[in-house]
């Protein structure tokens, strides 16, 4: 059976190919090089948000929830701002 390449060639249509250009010369990167970076961020920052949604699911079920007020009341304590 062929193994998979490490990378495979994709193509995808953007409007942003100006900023993309420009964000790359600044960093003396290649557009690939954004790309990629961009990709894998917008994933990892993806998959923790899908994971951190997972476990909320499974508290709530378990009834580990807090009241809206409690939460918001100690975002504010937190932050030293007035309710």
């Amino acid at each position: 059976m062929p193994q998979r390449a490490a990378s495979e060639p994709i193509t995808i249509r953007t409007a942003k190919v100006a900023e993309i250009d420009a964000l790359a010369g600044a960093m003396d990167r290649s557009r690939n090089y954004v790309v990629n970076q961009a990709i894998e961020q917008y994933l990892e920052a993806n998959a923790w948000q899908m994971e951190r949604i997972s476990d909320g699911i499974v508290a709530a079920r378990d009834g580990k929830v807090a009241p809206a007020g409690e939460v918001f009341a100690g975002i504010a304590a937190k932050h030293g701002w007035s309710r």
